[in-house]
Protein backbone atom coordinates (compact mmCIF):
# COMPACT_ATOMS: atom_id res chain seq x y z
CA UNK A 1 0.00 0.00 0.00
CA UNK A 2 0.85 3.23 -0.21
CA UNK A 3 2.96 6.18 2.51
CA UNK A 4 -0.39 7.79 3.05
CA UNK A 5 -3.95 6.35 2.80
CA UNK A 6 -5.34 9.91 0.52
CA UNK A 7 -2.46 9.33 -2.12
CA UNK A 8 -3.46 5.26 -1.84
CA UNK A 9 -6.73 6.61 -2.77
CA UNK A 10 -6.04 8.92 -5.71
CA UNK A 11 -3.60 6.23 -7.16
CA UNK A 12 -6.60 3.52 -6.63
CA UNK A 13 -9.64 5.85 -8.62
CA UNK A 14 -6.94 6.38 -11.11
CA UNK A 15 -6.68 3.15 -11.68
CA UNK A 16 -9.92 2.00 -10.96
CA UNK A 17 -12.24 3.68 -13.73
CA UNK A 18 -14.70 0.95 -13.68
CA UNK A 19 -15.80 -2.00 -11.54
CA UNK A 20 -14.24 -4.53 -13.30
CA UNK A 21 -10.78 -2.03 -12.83
CA UNK A 22 -11.77 -1.96 -9.35
CA UNK A 23 -11.83 -5.22 -8.70
CA UNK A 24 -8.34 -5.98 -10.98
CA UNK A 25 -6.89 -2.94 -8.50
CA UNK A 26 -7.68 -5.35 -5.04
CA UNK A 27 -6.12 -8.06 -7.32
CA UNK A 28 -3.01 -6.76 -7.52
CA UNK A 29 -3.04 -5.56 -4.31
CA UNK A 30 -4.00 -9.07 -2.51
CA UNK A 31 -1.70 -10.79 -4.82
CA UNK A 32 1.46 -8.44 -3.91
CA UNK A 33 0.48 -9.18 -0.17
CA UNK A 34 0.48 -13.01 -0.62
CA UNK A 35 -3.24 -13.75 -1.06
CA UNK A 36 -3.43 -16.66 -3.61
CA UNK A 37 -6.32 -16.36 -6.47
CA UNK A 38 -9.36 -19.24 -5.87
CA UNK A 39 -11.39 -20.74 -8.94
CA UNK A 40 -14.73 -20.93 -8.17
CA UNK A 41 -14.76 -23.60 -10.48
CA UNK A 42 -12.34 -26.01 -9.33
CA UNK A 43 -11.77 -27.66 -6.09
CA UNK A 44 -10.43 -25.44 -3.38
CA UNK A 45 -7.76 -26.84 -0.80
CA UNK A 46 -7.61 -24.47 1.80
CA UNK A 47 -4.43 -24.29 4.48
CA UNK A 48 -4.86 -23.32 7.84
CA UNK A 49 -4.42 -19.01 8.33
CA UNK A 50 -4.02 -19.00 4.39
CA UNK A 51 -4.79 -16.16 2.45
CA UNK A 52 -7.52 -16.49 -0.70
CA UNK A 53 -9.74 -14.17 -3.28
CA UNK A 54 -12.28 -15.26 -5.10
CA UNK A 55 -13.85 -12.82 -8.01
CA UNK A 56 -17.16 -13.51 -9.88
CA UNK A 57 -17.72 -11.52 -12.88
CA UNK A 58 -14.33 -9.88 -13.04
CA UNK A 59 -16.37 -7.29 -10.75
CA UNK A 60 -16.63 -8.74 -7.68
CA UNK A 61 -14.08 -9.79 -5.05
CA UNK A 62 -14.33 -11.85 -1.65
CA UNK A 63 -11.03 -11.35 -0.04
CA UNK A 64 -10.49 -14.35 2.75
CA UNK A 65 -7.59 -14.02 5.49
CA UNK A 66 -8.59 -17.68 7.89
CA UNK A 67 -7.17 -16.91 11.31
CA UNK A 68 -5.86 -18.97 14.26
CA UNK A 69 -9.56 -19.36 16.10
CA UNK A 70 -12.12 -21.36 14.49
CA UNK A 71 -14.87 -19.44 12.94
CA UNK A 72 -17.42 -21.44 14.16
CA UNK A 73 -16.57 -20.87 17.83
CA UNK A 74 -15.72 -17.23 16.87
CA UNK A 75 -17.04 -15.95 14.17
CA UNK A 76 -15.76 -13.73 10.88
CA UNK A 77 -15.20 -10.14 10.82
CA UNK A 78 -16.90 -8.90 7.20
CA UNK A 79 -16.29 -5.59 5.60
CA UNK A 80 -18.93 -4.95 2.81
CA UNK A 81 -18.92 -2.34 0.18
CA UNK A 82 -19.86 -2.35 -3.47
CA UNK A 83 -17.98 -1.66 -6.59
CA UNK A 84 -19.93 0.58 -9.14
CA UNK A 85 -20.89 3.91 -9.18
CA UNK A 86 -23.27 5.51 -10.65
CA UNK A 87 -22.57 6.49 -14.35
CA UNK A 88 -23.58 6.47 -18.17
CA UNK A 89 -23.19 3.03 -19.85
CA UNK A 90 -22.77 2.85 -23.80
CA UNK A 91 -25.50 1.31 -25.35
CA UNK A 92 -25.14 -1.78 -28.28
CA UNK A 93 -25.58 0.10 -31.08
CA UNK A 94 -24.93 3.58 -30.05
CA UNK A 95 -23.59 5.18 -33.26
CA UNK A 96 -24.98 8.52 -34.06
CA UNK A 97 -24.01 10.54 -36.62
CA UNK A 98 -26.01 14.05 -36.67
CA UNK A 99 -25.33 17.68 -38.20
CA UNK A 100 -21.62 15.97 -38.81
CA UNK A 101 -20.74 15.43 -35.22
CA UNK A 102 -20.01 11.52 -33.77
CA UNK A 103 -21.89 10.42 -30.88
CA UNK A 104 -22.61 7.67 -29.13
CA UNK A 105 -26.02 6.84 -27.19
CA UNK A 106 -25.83 5.93 -23.50
CA UNK A 107 -28.24 4.18 -20.65
CA UNK A 108 -28.00 6.24 -17.32
CA UNK A 109 -27.12 3.50 -15.00
CA UNK A 110 -28.16 4.18 -11.34
CA UNK A 111 -29.23 7.61 -9.25
CA UNK A 112 -27.28 9.44 -11.90
CA UNK A 113 -26.67 13.77 -10.71
CA UNK A 114 -27.14 14.47 -14.52
CA UNK A 115 -26.27 18.01 -14.61
CA UNK A 116 -22.45 17.70 -13.32
CA UNK A 117 -21.61 15.38 -16.67
CA UNK A 118 -22.00 18.12 -18.81
CA UNK A 119 -18.62 19.78 -19.85
CA UNK A 120 -16.66 17.42 -18.68
CA UNK A 121 -13.10 15.65 -20.58
CA UNK A 122 -14.78 12.20 -20.20
CA UNK A 123 -12.93 9.17 -21.47
CA UNK A 124 -14.19 5.68 -21.34
CA UNK A 125 -13.27 2.21 -19.55
CA UNK A 126 -14.49 -1.22 -18.92
CA UNK A 127 -14.72 -4.78 -19.92
CA UNK A 128 -14.51 -5.90 -24.06
CA UNK A 129 -15.97 -9.55 -25.02
CA UNK A 130 -14.58 -10.75 -28.48
CA UNK A 131 -13.52 -13.52 -30.76
CA UNK A 132 -9.79 -14.10 -31.25
CA UNK A 133 -8.36 -17.22 -32.80
CA UNK A 134 -11.71 -19.11 -32.86
CA UNK A 135 -12.48 -18.60 -29.29
CA UNK A 136 -13.80 -16.29 -27.10
CA UNK A 137 -11.74 -13.96 -24.82
CA UNK A 138 -12.40 -10.68 -22.84
CA UNK A 139 -9.97 -7.91 -21.90
CA UNK A 140 -10.13 -4.88 -19.63
CA UNK A 141 -9.47 -0.93 -21.92
CA UNK A 142 -9.33 2.15 -20.59
CA UNK A 143 -8.99 4.71 -23.03
CA UNK A 144 -7.50 7.36 -20.34
CA UNK A 145 -6.92 10.00 -22.37
CA UNK A 146 -10.31 12.68 -23.18
CA UNK A 147 -12.40 11.28 -26.00
CA UNK A 148 -15.74 12.79 -25.48
CA UNK A 149 -17.58 15.69 -23.92
CA UNK A 150 -21.27 16.62 -23.19
CA UNK A 151 -21.50 20.21 -24.38
CA UNK A 152 -24.15 22.01 -22.56
CA UNK A 153 -26.98 23.81 -24.60
CA UNK A 154 -25.70 28.20 -24.35
CA UNK A 155 -27.67 29.94 -22.18
CA UNK A 156 -28.94 32.32 -25.01
CA UNK A 157 -30.43 29.48 -26.37
CA UNK A 158 -31.96 28.27 -22.73
CA UNK A 159 -33.22 30.76 -20.77
CA UNK A 160 -34.71 28.87 -18.16
CA UNK A 161 -31.13 26.76 -17.73
CA UNK A 162 -31.12 28.47 -14.26
CA UNK A 163 -34.15 27.90 -13.26
CA UNK A 164 -34.64 24.31 -12.92
CA UNK A 165 -33.75 22.26 -15.86
CA UNK A 166 -35.00 19.08 -16.93
CA UNK A 167 -32.45 17.27 -18.49
CA UNK A 168 -33.82 14.62 -21.07
CA UNK A 169 -31.17 11.48 -21.12
CA UNK A 170 -32.33 9.86 -24.16
CA UNK A 171 -31.76 12.92 -25.88
CA UNK A 172 -29.35 15.20 -23.88
CA UNK A 173 -26.63 12.78 -23.14
CA UNK A 174 -25.08 11.54 -26.03
CA UNK A 175 -21.48 12.56 -25.92
CA UNK A 176 -19.59 14.27 -28.23
CA UNK A 177 -16.71 11.97 -30.07
CA UNK A 178 -15.47 13.34 -33.33
CA UNK A 179 -16.07 15.76 -36.37
CA UNK A 180 -17.39 13.76 -39.41
CA UNK A 181 -16.26 15.03 -42.80
CA UNK A 182 -18.64 14.39 -45.76
CA UNK A 183 -19.90 10.72 -46.14
CA UNK A 184 -17.63 9.36 -43.32
CA UNK A 185 -19.15 7.18 -41.07
CA UNK A 186 -17.54 5.76 -37.67
CA UNK A 187 -17.81 2.43 -36.59
CA UNK A 188 -17.52 2.20 -32.29
CA UNK A 189 -16.48 -1.18 -32.18
CA UNK A 190 -13.98 -0.99 -35.29
CA UNK A 191 -12.42 1.71 -32.63
CA UNK A 192 -12.77 -1.09 -29.57
CA UNK A 193 -10.42 -3.32 -31.96
CA UNK A 194 -8.18 -0.51 -32.22
CA UNK A 195 -8.05 -0.18 -28.31
CA UNK A 196 -7.74 -3.77 -27.43
CA UNK A 197 -4.61 -3.40 -29.83
CA UNK A 198 -2.83 -0.63 -28.46
CA UNK A 199 -3.55 -2.16 -24.46
CA UNK A 200 -3.11 -6.15 -25.51
CA UNK A 201 -1.51 -6.36 -28.24
CA UNK A 202 -4.43 -8.64 -29.78
CA UNK A 203 -4.87 -8.00 -33.82
CA UNK A 204 -8.03 -9.39 -35.94
CA UNK A 205 -10.14 -9.32 -32.90
CA UNK A 206 -14.26 -9.66 -34.02
CA UNK A 207 -15.77 -7.26 -31.18
CA UNK A 208 -18.89 -9.31 -29.82
CA UNK A 209 -19.88 -6.88 -27.24
CA UNK A 210 -18.79 -4.76 -24.74
CA UNK A 211 -19.90 -3.35 -21.21
CA UNK A 212 -18.27 0.27 -21.12
CA UNK A 213 -19.29 3.41 -18.81
CA UNK A 214 -18.12 6.92 -19.63
CA UNK A 215 -16.07 8.57 -16.42
CA UNK A 216 -14.70 11.46 -16.13
CA UNK A 217 -10.56 12.04 -17.08
CA UNK A 218 -10.17 14.80 -14.55
CA UNK A 219 -8.26 12.73 -11.66
CA UNK A 220 -8.99 13.00 -8.16
CA UNK A 221 -7.37 15.05 -6.35
CA UNK A 222 -6.91 16.48 -2.85
CA UNK A 223 -8.18 19.98 -2.27
CA UNK A 224 -8.76 22.79 -0.05
CA UNK A 225 -6.41 25.50 1.79
CA UNK A 226 -4.99 22.90 4.23
CA UNK A 227 -5.76 19.56 1.64
CA UNK A 228 -9.09 18.86 4.01
CA UNK A 229 -10.91 17.27 1.43
CA UNK A 230 -10.88 14.56 -1.46
CA UNK A 231 -12.19 15.60 -4.86
CA UNK A 232 -13.27 13.13 -7.43
CA UNK A 233 -15.24 10.18 -9.04
CA UNK A 234 -16.66 7.23 -7.75
CA UNK A 235 -15.61 8.08 -4.22
CA UNK A 236 -18.95 6.41 -3.49
CA UNK A 237 -18.09 3.51 -2.99
CA UNK A 238 -14.78 2.57 -4.07
CA UNK A 239 -13.24 5.15 -0.64
CA UNK A 240 -14.58 2.47 1.20
CA UNK A 241 -13.65 -0.18 -1.15
CA UNK A 242 -10.04 1.09 -0.28
CA UNK A 243 -10.54 1.52 3.42
CA UNK A 244 -11.55 -2.23 3.90
CA UNK A 245 -8.63 -3.62 1.73
CA UNK A 246 -6.14 -1.12 3.71
CA UNK A 247 -7.65 -2.35 6.75
CA UNK A 248 -7.65 -5.93 5.58
CA UNK A 249 -3.99 -5.75 4.62
CA UNK A 250 -3.09 -4.04 7.95
CA UNK A 251 -4.69 -6.42 10.45
CA UNK A 252 -3.39 -9.68 12.46
CA UNK A 253 -4.59 -12.97 11.72
CA UNK A 254 -6.25 -13.85 14.97
CA UNK A 255 -9.66 -14.43 13.80
CA UNK A 256 -10.55 -15.20 9.77
CA UNK A 257 -11.29 -11.42 8.63
CA UNK A 258 -13.54 -11.28 5.01
CA UNK A 259 -13.54 -7.83 2.86
CA UNK A 260 -16.48 -8.36 0.30
CA UNK A 261 -16.86 -6.27 -2.84
CA UNK A 262 -19.99 -6.87 -4.87
CA UNK A 263 -21.12 -4.77 -8.34
CA UNK A 264 -24.68 -3.37 -9.00
CA UNK A 265 -25.47 -1.74 -5.60
CA UNK A 266 -26.45 1.26 -7.05
CA UNK A 267 -29.36 -0.78 -9.04
CA UNK A 268 -30.40 -2.77 -6.41
CA UNK A 269 -27.95 -5.65 -6.05
CA UNK A 270 -30.34 -7.77 -8.17
CA UNK A 271 -27.60 -10.11 -9.59
CA UNK A 272 -25.28 -13.54 -9.60
CA UNK A 273 -22.22 -10.68 -8.58
CA UNK A 274 -24.28 -8.46 -6.62
CA UNK A 275 -25.15 -8.30 -2.71
CA UNK A 276 -28.86 -10.02 -3.42
CA UNK A 277 -26.67 -13.04 -5.28
CA UNK A 278 -25.22 -16.43 -3.47
CA UNK A 279 -21.85 -15.07 -4.29
CA UNK A 280 -20.92 -14.45 -0.24
CA UNK A 281 -22.67 -17.23 0.34
CA UNK A 282 -21.68 -19.72 -1.37
CA UNK A 283 -17.83 -18.85 -0.51
CA UNK A 284 -18.72 -19.02 2.84
CA UNK A 285 -20.21 -22.52 3.08
CA UNK A 286 -17.17 -23.84 1.00
CA UNK A 287 -15.29 -22.41 3.50
CA UNK A 288 -17.16 -23.86 6.37
CA UNK A 289 -18.21 -27.26 5.16
CA UNK A 290 -21.48 -28.22 7.13
CA UNK A 291 -25.09 -26.12 7.77
CA UNK A 292 -24.46 -26.57 11.00
CA UNK A 293 -20.99 -24.74 10.98
CA UNK A 294 -22.48 -22.06 8.55
CA UNK A 295 -25.05 -21.16 10.69
CA UNK A 296 -23.06 -21.04 13.82
CA UNK A 297 -20.56 -18.81 12.37
CA UNK A 298 -22.85 -16.80 11.21
CA UNK A 299 -24.34 -16.32 14.13
CA UNK A 300 -20.96 -15.46 15.80
CA UNK A 301 -20.29 -13.26 13.01
CA UNK A 302 -20.68 -9.44 12.32
CA UNK A 303 -20.33 -7.44 8.97
CA UNK A 304 -20.11 -3.95 8.67
CA UNK A 305 -21.38 -2.44 5.53
CA UNK A 306 -19.63 0.30 4.48
CA UNK A 307 -21.03 3.15 2.07
CA UNK A 308 -20.73 6.69 2.16
CA UNK A 309 -23.47 8.59 3.83
CA UNK A 310 -24.52 12.14 3.65
CA UNK A 311 -22.72 15.31 5.11
CA UNK A 312 -25.04 18.14 6.15
CA UNK A 313 -23.79 20.62 3.23
CA UNK A 314 -24.21 24.46 4.36
CA UNK A 315 -26.38 25.75 1.85
CA UNK A 316 -28.80 22.74 1.79
CA UNK A 317 -28.66 22.57 5.88
CA UNK A 318 -32.66 22.29 5.63
CA UNK A 319 -32.27 18.89 3.85
CA UNK A 320 -31.01 17.33 7.36
CA UNK A 321 -32.39 16.24 10.64
CA UNK A 322 -31.52 18.84 13.07
CA UNK A 323 -29.96 16.47 14.92
CA UNK A 324 -28.70 14.38 12.50
CA UNK A 325 -26.17 16.75 10.55
CA UNK A 326 -22.45 14.55 10.29
CA UNK A 327 -19.52 16.78 8.93
CA UNK A 328 -16.78 16.29 6.87
CA UNK A 329 -13.38 15.42 8.97
CA UNK A 330 -15.44 14.44 12.19
CA UNK A 331 -15.25 10.78 11.72
CA UNK A 332 -17.35 7.99 10.59
CA UNK A 333 -21.40 7.81 10.58
CA UNK A 334 -23.69 5.33 11.48
CA UNK A 335 -26.54 5.08 9.91
CA UNK A 336 -29.87 4.49 11.10
CA UNK A 337 -33.33 3.86 9.70
CA UNK A 338 -36.54 2.63 11.01
CA UNK A 339 -38.06 1.67 8.79
CA UNK A 340 -34.74 -1.37 7.67
CA UNK A 341 -33.40 0.77 5.23
CA UNK A 342 -30.20 0.32 6.90
CA UNK A 343 -29.46 -2.99 8.86
CA UNK A 344 -27.85 -1.53 12.28
CA UNK A 345 -29.67 -2.05 15.33
CA UNK A 346 -28.88 -0.74 18.98
CA UNK A 347 -26.61 -3.66 19.63
CA UNK A 348 -24.81 -3.36 16.43
CA UNK A 349 -24.10 0.34 16.82
CA UNK A 350 -23.29 0.32 20.04
CA UNK A 351 -20.40 -2.15 19.68
CA UNK A 352 -19.02 0.46 16.45
CA UNK A 353 -19.12 3.34 18.89
CA UNK A 354 -16.84 1.25 21.33
CA UNK A 355 -14.48 0.14 18.57
CA UNK A 356 -14.41 4.10 17.87
CA UNK A 357 -13.65 4.90 21.48
CA UNK A 358 -11.11 2.11 21.78
CA UNK A 359 -8.55 4.14 19.15
CA UNK A 360 -9.80 7.50 19.56
CA UNK A 361 -11.93 7.88 16.48
CA UNK A 362 -14.86 10.36 16.41
CA UNK A 363 -18.57 8.74 15.31
CA UNK A 364 -21.26 10.30 14.24
CA UNK A 365 -24.65 8.98 13.09
CA UNK A 366 -27.22 9.88 10.59
CA UNK A 367 -31.01 9.91 10.34
CA UNK A 368 -32.71 10.66 7.03
CA UNK A 369 -35.79 14.23 7.46
CA UNK A 370 -39.09 11.80 8.49
CA UNK A 371 -40.83 13.66 5.35
CA UNK A 372 -37.76 12.23 3.22
CA UNK A 373 -37.23 9.14 1.34
CA UNK A 374 -33.86 7.22 2.42
CA UNK A 375 -31.64 5.29 0.24
CA UNK A 376 -30.18 1.49 1.12
CA UNK A 377 -26.89 -0.32 1.19
CA UNK A 378 -25.73 -3.68 1.04
CA UNK A 379 -26.30 -3.94 4.77
CA UNK A 380 -30.31 -5.19 4.64
CA UNK A 381 -29.52 -7.58 1.55
CA UNK A 382 -26.05 -9.02 3.15
CA UNK A 383 -28.13 -9.43 6.42
CA UNK A 384 -31.63 -10.77 5.03
CA UNK A 385 -29.39 -13.66 2.33
CA UNK A 386 -27.10 -14.79 5.66
CA UNK A 387 -28.94 -13.89 8.47
CA UNK A 388 -26.03 -12.18 9.93
CA UNK A 389 -26.05 -8.95 12.59
CA UNK A 390 -24.96 -6.00 10.67
CA UNK A 391 -24.24 -2.68 10.97
CA UNK A 392 -24.34 0.50 8.20
CA UNK A 393 -21.75 2.99 8.50
CA UNK A 394 -19.91 5.28 5.88
CA UNK A 395 -17.99 8.05 5.84
CA UNK A 396 -19.87 11.91 5.18
CA UNK A 397 -19.60 12.87 1.70
CA UNK A 398 -21.05 16.08 -0.27
CA UNK A 399 -22.43 15.66 -3.53
CA UNK A 400 -23.48 11.92 -3.34
CA UNK A 401 -24.01 10.59 -7.12
CA UNK A 402 -22.01 13.17 -8.64
CA UNK A 403 -19.54 12.83 -11.67
CA UNK A 404 -17.20 14.76 -8.77
CA UNK A 405 -17.57 13.36 -5.68
CA UNK A 406 -16.43 15.55 -2.01
CA UNK A 407 -15.30 13.62 1.25
CA UNK A 408 -13.07 14.15 3.92
CA UNK A 409 -9.45 12.97 3.75
CA UNK A 410 -9.16 12.57 7.76
CA UNK A 411 -12.20 10.47 7.73
CA UNK A 412 -10.66 8.36 5.01
CA UNK A 413 -7.93 7.34 8.01
CA UNK A 414 -10.73 7.59 10.44
CA UNK A 415 -12.22 4.87 8.93
CA UNK A 416 -9.45 2.92 7.90
CA UNK A 417 -8.20 2.78 11.48
CA UNK A 418 -11.80 1.70 12.98
CA UNK A 419 -12.13 -1.28 10.26
CA UNK A 420 -8.54 -2.29 11.33
CA UNK A 421 -9.42 -2.73 15.32
CA UNK A 422 -12.50 -4.57 13.98
CA UNK A 423 -10.61 -6.79 11.94
CA UNK A 424 -8.44 -7.43 14.40
CA UNK A 425 -11.12 -7.38 17.70
CA UNK A 426 -11.50 -10.33 20.10
CA UNK A 427 -15.42 -10.14 20.60
CA UNK A 428 -18.38 -9.38 18.75
CA UNK A 429 -21.51 -8.61 20.23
Amino acid sequence: MHNTPSTGLLDFLKNSPSPFHATQSMCAALQAAGYQALDERETWQLEPQGRYYVTRNDSSIIAIQLGHSDPVEHGIRMVGAHTDSPCLKVKPQPELSRHSYWQLGVEVYGGVLLGPWFDRDLSLAGRVTFKHNEQLQSRLIDFKQAIATIPSLAIHLNREANNGWTINPQTELPPVLAQLHGDEGKDFRALLAEQLQREHGITDASILDYELCFYDSQPAALIGLNQDFIAGARLDNLLSCYAGLHALLSSDNQHTQVLVCTDHEEVGSNSACGADGPFLEQVLRRILGSEEDFVRCVQHSLLISADNAHGIHPNYADKHDGNHGPLLNRGPVIKINANQRYATNSETSSFFKLLCTAVQVPVQSFVTRTDLGCGSTIGPITASQLGIQTIDIGVPTFAMHSIRELAGSQDLEYLIKVLQVFYNSTQLP
